[in-house]
């Protein structure tokens, strides 16, 4: 073997060590973002707490284990007072991290699964295709997302039913309106990522692709979405966000679970109690500020991203 050629071991190692170069580059320039780190770590206390609530607050009250009075004020032993029946806002507070949380993360995976793969296919393979999948896109675009999910959320959940079966920890009743967020969140993904795949598809190195026998499948897989996961990267960001607001706004009109409660079912109990009329501002304060709080970092955080992975935002910075 010549002394220039590397073996596929040799290779592999390069691939990896280029890799992880440009990973602590990528850190780098994030680290000296401002808004990105203020962003990061809002959400890294936030996931914190709905990684762990029982250690941070105990286990979640309920009204049989509730040790307070009806609607107190914060004092020493409820920081954040108590609700209708005597449960601690902290306690329900921070149990609601976890589930809005993971609602969030489970919707968004869907709208990027759902968005990339419509957008990768309808920009490379273009024709009727294209146009068929575009005009479903455009439909999902131009009816608000909150309309469709509230007509399809008493569907779904007639379908595939609800009741105490879990999934990974989410009663049944909360993964339909993570399935509703996904199947109705998708089209802003998928346009962004048609955009981007019409200018990959006439690239030097995917005609080098199609030269060597490549198939549009592989094309697809091992060329295009490599080059857009900045693009799928940024957007889930922002994605996350709006399935948060999303799943808040629903359980907020009565369609949450009154056992596994978000933040918005606890904005909705609170609501339904009286609590704003009867000036119990605790109650509705905490859920209310965490919402915007978690919306604010994800929008630095996908500002900053967008920022450092998008080429043309960098050439004008």
């Amino acid at each position: 073997m010549s002394a220039g050629v590397m073996t596929p071991s040799e290779l592999r190692r390069e691939r990896w060590r280029l890799r992880g170069r440009a990973v602590r580059a990528f850190a780098g320039r994030y680290a000296r973002r401002r808004d990105g780190i203020l962003g990061a770590g809002i959400l890294a206390v936030f996931a914190a707490l709905a990684a762990a609530p029982e250690l941070i607050v105990g286990p979640l009250q309920t009204a049989v284990t509730a040790t307070g009075g009806r609607l107190e004020p914060p004092a020493p032993g409820f920081p954040l007072g108590t609700d209708e029946i005597g449960r601690d806002i902290l306690n329900l507070t921070v149990h609601g991290a976890r589930v809005s949380m993971v609602i969030g993360l489970l919707a968004t995976v869907i709208t990027v699964v759902i968005g990339a793969v419509v957008g990768i296919v309808a920009g490379f393979v273009g024709g009727r295709l294209d146009g068929a999948l575009m005009r479903v896109t455009d439909f999902f675009l131009v009816i608000p997302t909150f309309v469709l999910a509230l007509i399809l959320t008493p569907i779904i959940r007639d379908l595939v039913g609800s009741g105490s079966r879990e999934v990974f920890g989410i009663r049944m009743t909360l993964i339909v309106i993570v399935v509703v967020i996904g199947i109705t969140s998708w089209s802003s993904t998928a346009r962004i990522i048609r955009g981007q795949t019409l200018s990959l598809r006439e690239r030097a190195f995917v005609d080098r692709a199609r030269v060597v026998g490549a198939g549009p499948g592989s094309i697809m897989r091992r060329h295009i979405l490599p080059n857009v996961i900045n693009l799928i990267v940024a957007n889930a960001v922002l994605v996350f966000a709006g399935a948060v607001l999303t799943e808040t706004t629903l359980s907020f009109v009565g369609l949450g679970d009154p056992f596994q409660p978000s933040w918005g079912q606890i904005l909705e109990a609170a609501r339904a109690s009286g609590a704003p009329g009867l000036g119990a501002w605790w109650y509705f304060a905490p859920p209310g500020v965490s919402i915007v709080l978690v919306v604010f970092a994800f929008t630095l955080v996908g500002s900053a991203l967008d920022d450092l992975l998008n080429p043309k935002r960098r050439v004008r910075r």
